[in-house]
């Protein structure tokens, strides 16, 4: 098992309401949405969208951190020591086959 895991984050800031779902085709190749209520202002969006993941995953909020894209809604945030049923967790809430 990997010591890491590398999770392509489209970062939605300023949402109505939090939400982690669904997939975004950019930079970094298939992204997992995450709608956050707070603002792209000072990191606030990027650390509420960590610990967004973190809860989705199921994972301490700790386990999670930012590898690149601190300035851009295209992140990738890196996952230490994922339990095995990780990497599916996020594939079902990426790809909408979550049932």
């Amino acid at each position: 098992m990997d010591e890491t895991l590398t999770v392509a984050v489209r970062v939605k800031p300023g949402a109505s309401r939090a939400r982690v779902g669904g997939r975004f085709d950019g930079p970094h190749g298939p992204a997992l949405i995450v709608a956050v209520n707070a603002p792209a202002v000072d990191g606030r969006a990027t650390e509420a969208a960590r610990r967004a993941l973190a809860d989705a995953l199921g994972v301490r909020p700790a386990a999670v951190s930012l590898r690149a894209g601190a300035a851009s809604r295209d992140k990738l945030f890196l996952v230490a020591h994922p339990a095995p049923g990780v990497p599916d967790v996020l594939r079902r809430l990426r790809d909408g086959s979550a049932g």
